[in-house]
């Protein structure tokens, strides 16, 4: 079921979201913050375009002397897009909605059968009611006139009956009749629910249709009332006006009070209203009309209320903070063009940040009025990517990754709508699970991806994306930090040991790296090994051995580790304990180090012959500390092609260093994330349960995964509870979805049994119109048996997920850093 966007923005292919509409005003200045050892390598600025769908404006008409700067364009002016883009309506929703000019749903109609007890119920109070008047109008009724006998005087009728006796008792039959008239259909509207007929009929009418069904009714009710008003009837009326009138003769005491026109006119007229009020309020005209006036209202402009909220793009937080000058240039930068959502979002947040830090607005608003739309770009420079594949809404940090499905299983608030994934709800962490080709990267990991480092550019987030070189993650000129082990031209080195000084943290994180995945090895034991060797070699040496160099240790016997230990210092008694401990223990059967000399191995190749600290290397060592302390843009292309297995040690190295940086250090100003397009062979037990620790600290993982078998089998279930937001693509197995269906869990569903059970009769009359009808339909007489109750059932069923989801569609589930948690909803990847 289509929805053509009503409920959404009303542009889904970008062209809502603006692209930049101006050059960058400023270069690349230096920022106060950037991380010595990560230099801004030299990128031309990307050269901003208008987003497509767009029209281009063309170019802009010279200010007017003495207009205010900041002020709207005039008419018949174009804006930039960027300015309808700003000032767009985005109200609050449920979590993962997209928000961008969002329009609720509205409620969902029941679908409501008419019950043929119903029709019965109308039809037969309708056929005794006729039955009835005829019986009236004959005077066969029994005891017909006592009632008219009982309550009127004696003289108006001839002894022993109600023959009239003048114009007294000639009346007074009249009225007599409209009363009954009156009571009967009184007593069959009630008996046969017209009432709720007639809104069960109307029910599903819009109001300018339901008006005019009403009004045509109430017209055919008056051709009985009025016959002689409309040309062409030829029927006899209703008694409901000649009562009326009689009666108003008997209580006037003659013909004379019906010469008074005012009178009759005036009763005309409430008689006429009467029939009209039952039609005009279950067809609403009132509501019709106002409706029709408030449109019209509507229509006319208001005259401008000095109370009415002021746009966004006239940059309101900055005038009430005292800014109003760096108000009205960003105000002209924004109309003039030279502004793009990124800067957009870049200035209002420097504008929050500045309003809860005391002073910082004031040089903020300095700089603003120094450097203009450029003031507090990112270190790089860059004010925006050089392409974007996305939807994207800054603001708010969404990227939009596709529609719910109008579909019973969605809940109503999703049906229809788009979806989207922000930093809230990445905070606790994403599971993405999907066959090649389900569009794992294309539709979710690469959007991520794009949206991360836009926000990056705005100071809002650090991102690490690790994936291989051929992986759609964005170009090289998007990143500020490109790390490509095993490429010569590389300028970036990884740090195995992460930057840190404390020999046994960073020998707690190799050992994760290397051994991670090995299920008859404690990684506490290996992290020993290690820390008992790389200690001593940086006491003696002053630095953390290389790649070639720990493998040579690991692999050495007591006469190759006394020699490291002659050459500590004097002092380092600690160090001494630690290394003769190692010599001890090395050539024996519980000796990890020919195991972690085998994993380092995987390493210890030509190929990296020149990274992971090797001396006299000129490649730069990068440390994932730096993302914790700086919106840095990262970008790490794995080796795959004859190095899988290295490439794998390092993902899980890569994930244990982000894991401990991210949990270090005191309240950031930036979100930290880290994505791993392929987590195969990541995952260890380590690594989550260090992803159960990340929520309190704003930072997230987005794992990627062809199959869950790709984890152990025993980590299924702390995975699934260490994340908060779950994919489950089309083409899954039935044993991956298993996990995602134990998860997600049950829900109470009401369902209906109908059993048809057969008659079986004992009178022979009934057992021969049984018989006649069954030989006529070719079916015996049954009776059905309706059962209604709440069973508990599968949110989403193995089976289902498996076999029931279209392709580039997908099982979503999101939870936010605050607790709200959406139910899975269906998702269509391409809308």
């Amino acid at each position: 079921m289509e929805t053509d966007g009503t409920y959404e923005s009303r542009d889904t292919r970008g062209g809502a979201v603006p692209r930049p509409a101006g050059p960058p005003t400023d270069g690349r200045a230096a920022h106060p913050d950037a991380p010595a050892h990560v230099p801004a390598p030299p990128r031309t600025p990307p050269r901003p375009t208008t987003a497509p769908g767009t029209p281009v404006p063309g170019p802009a008409a010279p200010a007017a002397a003495g207009a205010v700067p900041g002020a709207p364009v005039a008419a018949g002016a174009v804006a930039p897009p960027v300015v309808a883009w700003l000032d767009a309506p985005r109200p609050e929703a449920a979590p993962g909605i997209w928000r961008f000019r969002h329009v609720p749903p509205p409620p969902p109609r029941e679908a409501r059968k008419l019950a043929p007890v119903t029709v019965a119920g109308l039809l037969i109070p309708l056929v005794i009611g006729l039955l009835l008047w005829s019986a009236w109008r004959r005077g066969a009724v029994p005891y017909q006139w006592i009632p008219l006998a009982t309550f009127t005087p004696a003289d108006w009728w001839y002894g022993g009956g109600t023959s009239p006796r003048d114009w007294h008792g000639a009346e007074a039959h009249v009225v007599y009749d409209g009363v009954f008239f009156a009571v009967l259909v009184y007593a069959i509207a009630r008996l046969g629910a017209w009432a709720e007929l007639s809104r069960h009929l109307l029910a599903d009418r819009r109001p300018p249709v339901r008006a005019a069904l009403t009004a045509g009714a109430a017209l055919i009710v008056l051709t009985f009332v009025w016959p002689e008003a409309f040309p062409g009837v030829g029927w006899d009326a209703l008694p409901v006006v000649a009562p009326l009138l009689s009666l108003v003769v008997l209580l006037g005491g003659g013909y004379d009070v019906l010469t008074s026109p005012a009178l009759v006119y005036t009763l005309y007229a409430l008689i006429t209203a009467a029939v009209l009020w039952p039609f005009a309020r279950l067809g609403d005209w009132p509501g019709l009309v106002r409706g029709r006036l408030g449109a019209r209202a509507a229509a006319t402009p208001p005259p401008l209320d000095p109370a009415a909220p002021v746009p966004l793009s006239q940059w309101p937080e900055l005038r009430a903070a005292g800014g109003r000058p760096a108000a009205d240039l960003l105000a002209a930068e924004l109309y003039a063009g030279r502004m793009n959502d990124v800067d957009c979002a870049r200035v209002r947040r420097s504008v929050e940040r500045g309003r809860t830090h005391g002073g910082g607005l004031a040089s903020f608003v300095d700089t603003v009025l120094r450097q203009g739309a450029a003031a507090g770009a990112h270190p790089s420079g860059d004010r925006d990517l050089p392409g974007r594949a996305a939807t994207h809404d800054l603001l708010l940090g969404q990227v939009r990754i596709g529609r719910c499905v109008a579909e019973e299983r969605n809940p109503a608030a999703y049906r229809g709508v788009g979806l989207a994934l922000e930093p809230a709800a990445l905070a606790t962490s994403l599971l993405v699970v999907g066959p090649s080709g389900a569009g794992k990267t294309t539709r979710l990991t690469g959007p991520v991806v794009e949206s991360l480092t836009l926000q990056a550019l705005t100071g809002a987030c650090a991102v690490v994306a690790v994936g291989t070189a051929d992986a759609p993650l964005g170009p090289d000129a998007a990143y500020d930090v490109v790390v490509r082990p095993g490429d010569p031209a590389s300028p970036y080195d990884l740090d195995l040991y992460a930057g840190l000084g404390d020999p046994d943290e960073a020998a707690a994180l190799l050992a994760e790296g290397l051994v991670g995945d090995v299920e008859n090895l404690d990684a506490r034991r290996a992290a020993t090994v290690l820390a008992q060797l790389i200690g001593p070699y940086r006491a003696a040496h002053g630095r953390f051995p290389s790649v070639p160099v720990l493998r040579e240790l690991l692999e050495a016997g007591p006469e190759t580790l006394t020699a490291l230990l002659d050459r500590l210092p004097a002092d380092g008694t600690a160090m001494r304990r630690e290394l003769e401990a190692r010599i001890r223990q090395a050539g024996t059967s519980a000796d990890a180090g020919p195991l972690l000399a085998d994993r380092l191995s995987l390493l210890d190749r030509p190929a990296f012959a020149e990274f992971f600290g090797a001396d006299g290397s000129d490649v730069r060592p990068f440390s994932l500390k730096s993302v914790v302390h700086h919106p840095l843009r990262v970008r790490i292309k794995l080796p795959e092609r004859g190095h899988e297995e290295a490439s794998r040690l390092l993902a899980r190295l890569v994930l244990a260093q982000f894991l401990a940086a991210a949990r270090t250090g005191a309240k950031r100003a930036h979100f930290v994330s880290l994505v791993l397009d392929d987590a195969t062979g990541a995952l260890t037990a380590g690594t989550v349960r260090s992803l159960q620790r990340l929520r309190p600290h704003d930072a997230g993982v987005v794992l990627g995964l062809r199959t869950l078998g790709e984890v152990p089998e025993a980590l299924h279930g702390p995975l699934f509870g260490a994340v908060g937001c779950r994919v489950a693509l089309s083409g899954i197995t039935t044993w991956d979805g298993r996990g995602f269906a134990e998860t997600w869990g049950k829900e109470w569903v009401e369902t209906t049994e109908v059993a048809h059970h057969t008659v079986f009769a004992d009178q022979p009359m009934t057992r021969f119109i049984h018989a006649v009808r069954k030989r006529v339909t070719g079916k015996a007489v049954t009776t059905d048996a309706v059962t209604t109750r709440k069973v508990e059932r599968e949110r989403w069923s193995a089976s289902e997920l498996a076999h029931s989801l279209p392709p580039g569609h997908a099982v979503v589930s999101l939870t936010t850093a605050q607790g709200a948690h959406t139910p899975p909803v269906l998702v269509d990847l391409r809308g």
